[in-house]
């Protein structure tokens, strides 16, 4: 018997020894979202071509209905690791909408990476040996260790998330990314020197550039981060306090009002802003680099933001600031693994070559949690930066100008 010649969405025959068998099934797509009707047998309706074409296009609009209130509601969780990832990033209690500036940028990569590469997936099909394959790959055979850490670590965030929603079925996967011992990035060590240092402000001024040269120099000498110098930029709605707004977005950084007339620079980082409130406490005399750069800077310019950029005349977007760093970087013969935001790991490292004890490059850092009077805790940290300080002046200075 040949092959009956009906076409409905959905319908397939079988081959049977009676003859053919039909059927109705739901796409692929369908499938991977987690549908609830499988295969429907429709063999009854072969004799009556109409009823047959009518059943399969009811089912068939069944299934999309079905796709479009998924599709619809962005907070639906289906079972697939694309769920968990659009969940993460829409739900408004995810810890995602926490995340700074600097951080939110790679995981919003990640994510749209994560969700190309095994967004269909469905979680209860996957086991460790799926996490192995995926970080091999995503790691090139371990030759990009961090790309493939990164992307495990971002979506062991998203299903904890998950599981903290309500959807148990993702505890099972999120186990086993934590208990499957993959090999991370190394630590990295490469530090600058202070002539290094003073090569890059250098090679910045030469470019026509004096606010990266200051943005060098107080990373180097006060240990703040890169994105506690240059500041960062905010969505208006986040409910950081900004001093600068430009269209659709706010920043908050580093300003000419954190310095005193008394010379010391008083700034709460923005890692313990929201947590421990811990401020630094910089003695800017001190910070000889520091103030070469200061006394560049005309009387009526020091208000707003300290680095901001002199194309833009606003501060310093984080992309643009990482280009010109590997700009500078090469005119100034700099090592090519330097980043400059490891002008801030080299200050640490300075100051303990220098002699300095562990708990005052700790507090210098911003590392602490001691919960003081605020006499108390303002002397305590100007008087451990000093020690630091000195111990790095004194260490630069049997170098001859290095560490």
């Amino acid at each position: 018997m040949d092959r009956p010649q009906i076409k409905a969405p959905g319908l397939k025959f079988r081959p049977r020894s009676s003859g053919w068998a039909a059927y109705w099934l739901p796409s692929p797509e369908a499938l991977r979202r987690g549908y609830p009707s499988g295969t429907v047998p429709l063999s009854h309706l072969i004799a009556s071509p109409e009823l047959l074409v009518d059943a399969c296009q009811r089912l068939q609009n069944d299934m999309l209905a079905w796709l479009d209130g998924l599709r619809r509601n962005r907070n639906a969780f289906d079972g697939t690791i694309g769920s968990v990832l659009r969940l993460y990033q829409v739900h408004k209690e995810s810890p995602f909408h926490g995340l700074k500036p600097g951080t939110r940028h790679p995981y919003v990569t990640y994510l749209r990476l994560l969700d190309a590469e095994i967004g269909d997936l469905r979680i209860d099909t996957l086991t460790a040996l799926h996490v192995k394959r995926w970080h091999a790959g995503w790691s090139a055979g371990g030759a990009r260790p961090a790309a493939g850490h990164m992307r495990l670590a971002i979506l062991k965030s998203a299903l904890t998330f998950c599981i903290v929603a309500g959807h148990s079925e993702c505890r099972a996967l999120r186990d086993d990314i934590r208990e499957v011992r993959l090999p991370g990035p190394r630590a990295r060590t490469l530090v600058a020197t202070a002539d290094q240092v003073r090569s890059a402000m250098k090679a910045a001024h030469a470019i026509k550039r004096p606010s990266l040269a200051l943005a060098y120099a107080i990373q180097f000498e006060t240990a703040l981060r890169q994105w506690d110098v240059t500041g960062q930029w905010y969505p208006l709605n986040d409910p950081t306090l900004c001093s600068v707004v430009d269209g659709d977005r706010k920043w908050a950084g580093l300003e000419w009002r954190h310095v005193g007339e008394d010379g010391l620079l008083r700034y709460t980082p923005s890692k313990t802003r929201g947590s421990s409130g811990a401020e630094v406490l910089i003695d800017l005399s001190l910070c000889p680099m520091v103030l070469e750069e200061i006394a560049r800077v005309p009387e009526v310019a020091r208000i707003g933001p300290m680095i901001v950029s002199e194309r833009s005349g606003l501060p310093w977007i984080d992309h643009d600031f990482r280009r010109s760093w590997r700009r500078v970087r090469e005119l100034a013969g700099l090592p090519p693994e330097l980043w400059s935001r490891d002008l801030r790991a080299s200050a640490i490292t300075e100051g303990r070559r220098g002699g300095a004890v562990n708990d005052d490059a700790a507090k210098v850092a911003g590392h602490t949690n001691s919960r003081i009077t605020a006499e108390v805790y303002d002397r305590e940290r100007l008087e451990a930066h000093r020690r630091f300080a000195t111990a790095r002046l004194g260490k630069r200075g049997s170098d001859g100008g290095g560490t």
